[in-house]
């Protein structure tokens, strides 16, 4: 029994270790990255698809759905109400990390690297990052990335210049683009849209860090 022990312990700390080193390549992967990422994000926000672009108002809604601590989190969030398992700097490692995401052991690298984003980029280029790559869904002419692209595919218009609830069904998209048709009518796209309108109102929360789907928000006859 003390030999099965040892061996367990042995083993659980190799795995400790392996992903410490698993994640600390991720983070040294991201800071050998980091000029070519900032030279991109500049050319995005010079071009006026940055976070800036979307409007004051149109911005603060988007981060209180998706990431509200992410003026302040350093790359993770552990605490937040309705921040989830990924925070806005995660998200984007997921696309400029990997060719191909993996969840479960990826997600090791995938924190490492938003550490390291975090500690060479600023939060508004991070954010032009997330909003080049972010996938929308299906558009007129096939699948959309880029939620400037989809404003303008889907609106014929830049985000600054959509209404709330134009702006908020992009963003209800985000969670699931895939389950979604934002050229249909699509009564769970709106009800989503509606949670979304009453977490901004601010008569409803999230319950707790998991609930990116906003059930604090759910009204009683919510399918």
């Amino acid at each position: 029994m003390r030999r099965v022990l040892i061996f367990a312990g042995l083993f659980l700390s190799l795995m400790i270790i392996g992903a410490f080193i698993y994640g600390g390549k991720g983070y040294w992967d991201a800071l050998s990255d980091a000029p070519q990422l900032r030279h991109r994000a500049d050319e995005l926000i010079a071009h006026g698809r940055g976070g800036a672009s979307l409007g004051a108002e149109h911005l603060a809604i988007l981060l209180q759905v998706e990431d509200p601590n992410f003026a302040d989190h350093a790359g993770v969030d552990f605490s937040t109400a309705g921040a989830g398992a990924t925070t806005i700097t995660q998200s984007a490692s997921k696309r400029l990390a990997f060719k191909k995401f993996r969840p479960g052991i990826g997600k090791i690298r995938q924190t490492g690297y938003a550490m390291g984003l975090e500690a060479r980029l600023s939060k508004n280029q991070i954010l032009a990052l997330w909003l080049d790559t972010l996938e929308m869904g299906e558009g007129p002419d096939g699948w959309i990335t880029g939620f400037h692209n989809a404003s303008s595919a889907i609106y014929g218009r830049s985000p600054i210049e959509l209404s709330n609830a134009e702006f908020i069904r992009l963003v209800a998209v985000l969670i699931a683009p895939g389950s979604f048709k934002l050229e249909e009518n699509d009564t769970v796209l709106d009800e989503r849209a509606g949670r979304i309108e009453r977490l901004v109102q601010g008569v409803c929360e999230p319950k707790g860090l998991g609930d990116v789907w906003l059930e604090g928000c759910r009204q009683p006859d919510d399918d």
